[in-house]
């Protein structure tokens, strides 16, 4: 099968790191970010200076930037950058509905019991790994950062993935999070839950590639 024509660049979730997208990376090249919070146990800046961060990291482009969970609001920030050529934000965050514990509880646990096993387990080294400071550090620096306002200025195309179990990107969620950007669609996986990279890997790389090969045609065109 053939590679992108761009490269691409991801982002994990909270908590998570490169093991959360390994099995992507299996089938497809791609560069790997970690930020604190986000695989890496450091303390956890605002979020405007982790989308630094992330575009310091950038080749000379054109690029793709794909994002899990709360990484989504990361790339989402950073997606201002004219080496950026598109966006995949899976299981995009933060739902205003999740911000009480309450609500984050209960949509947590309902996407829990329908992740597919035996994947799931795998999320707990990771998040020992980075450890609950940093990712308590994250969740206050980026879940009332609302993405919408921030796609509102993107014009490059965005893909918003939910697997079709999520309760923590919600099927009204994410139509709300497609309809803020000028040139966006919505995709959903059947059958799967938040965990899309690690459970959903072979849909999901095939999400990156259509993505990436629209973005760099796009790209390709006079004017772009």
């Amino acid at each position: 099968m053939s590679e992108p024509l761009i490269e691409l660049v991801v982002v994990p979730g909270l908590g998570l790191d490169e093991r959360s997208w390994a099995r992507v990376l299996d089938e497809l090249p791609a560069d790997l970010v970690l930020l604190p919070g986000l695989g890496l146990p450091a303390p956890v800046p605002p979020l405007e200076t982790l989308a630094a961060r992330l575009r310091d990291r950038l080749g000379d482009g054109p690029v793709l930037l794909a994002g899990h969970s709360q990484g989504c609001q990361v790339v989402a920030a950073a997606a201002g950058d004219p080496r950026v050529a598109g966006l995949v934000l899976l299981g995009p965050t933060t739902d205003p509905r999740l911000r009480s514990v309450a609500g984050l509880v209960r949509r947590w646990l309902g996407t829990a019991v329908r992740e597919r096993w035996p994947h799931a387990p795998l999320v707990v080294p990771q998040w020992l790994r980075t450890g609950p400071r940093a990712m308590r550090q994250l969740w206050v620096a980026a879940s009332p950062d609302p993405i919408q306002d921030r796609l509102r200025t993107v014009r490059v195309p965005v893909t918003v993935v939910r697997g079709t179990r999520d309760r923590l990107c919600a099927h009204d969620w994410a139509t709300a999070v497609r309809a803020a950007a000028p040139h966006a669609r919505l995709v959903e996986l059947p059958g799967a839950a938040h965990l899309t990279p690690m459970t959903h890997p072979g849909e999901v790389a095939a999400v990156l590639r259509r993505a990436a090969g629209e973005a760099a045609v796009l790209r390709s065109r006079p004017g772009a």
